[in-house]
């Protein structure tokens, strides 16, 4: 792919904003001890998980940074697509991991590692009165979705559809983060997000979970970037999510086994 300079200084923009889980770190060959830092793109609702992993692959790996750009999965792939400097790609749906294989962006066929299901989020004390997902096509109800385009978002479409329930949302969110924190600061009354958001949110929001979710349950893909800075890190990174230790930590955060 082409680099312009306007890739360039979108590859800049977007490192500029990603999360280092332990300080910044500079690029190297790849070797531990030598500095490198791992850029891993990731669907905003594995920011837990992912986090915990990458501070175990780091403590395995001395002198070697995880840096993670967390968000919506659409934004991600078109982030890579457009140069963006990537290690790891971890997406919400086989849809958006499309993007990047049918660019000639990922080095090999995605695994899918994991799944997540969608409930329904409503604030401490549930003020508006939300037992089942009909409720949310209640009049005056305030429902809050992600955007149609982010996997949160297309679930929510097919998961509504199956129940029959037609939803005016107040806000369409980037991703799934936004929607919880939302409806966590009671700025809407219920809204579509992942059961392990739920989980993560440590009692500031319930969950309700429905049968037509079911219809809806998100495979989550990952890959190694083509042109990856550091293969060989990329490589063990993604060993270390399939495995044993990464089913171990993502079921804890309430994922589903592939």
């Amino acid at each position: 792919m082409k680099r312009t300079a306007a890739v360039a200084a979108l590859s800049l923009t977007v490192l500029a904003g990603c999360g280092d889980v332990a300080g910044e770190g500079s690029s190297g060959t790849g070797r531990a001890g030598d500095g490198a830092t791992l850029t891993v793109f990731a669907a905003a609702s594995l920011t837990e998980a992912f986090t915990s992993l990458g501070k175990t692959f780091e403590s395995a790996h001395p002198g070697v940074r995880v840096r993670f750009q967390f968000g919506g999965s659409s934004t991600l792939a078109q982030q890579i697509t457009q140069g963006a400097p990537a290690d790891v790609f971890a997406a919400a749906s086989p849809a958006t991991m499309k993007t990047v294989t049918a660019a000639g962006d990922a080095s090999g066929p995605p695994r899918v590692f994991t799944r997540n299901r969608l409930v329904i989020a409503v604030p401490k004390g549930d003020p508006g009165k939300v037992a089942k997902v009909g409720d949310l096509g209640r009049p005056g109800l305030k429902v809050v979705l992600c955007a149609v385009q982010v996997p949160c978002g297309a679930a929510a479409e097919t998961a509504l559809a199956a129940a029959g329930v037609k939803v005016e949302p107040v806000s369409r969110e980037k991703d799934v983060k936004a929607v919880l924190t939302k409806v966590g600061l009671g700025e809407a009354d219920a809204g579509l997000v992942y059961r392990t958001d739920v989980k993560a949110a440590g009692g500031r929001v319930a969950g309700i979970g429905f049968p037509e979710a079911a219809k809806a349950i998100n495979d989550y893909p990952i890959v190694e970037v083509a042109r990856a800075p550091h293969s060989a890190l990329a490589r063990e990174f993604i060993r270390l999510v399939v495995g044993e230790q990464g089913r171990s930590v993502l079921s804890r955060a309430g994922f589903e086994g592939p």
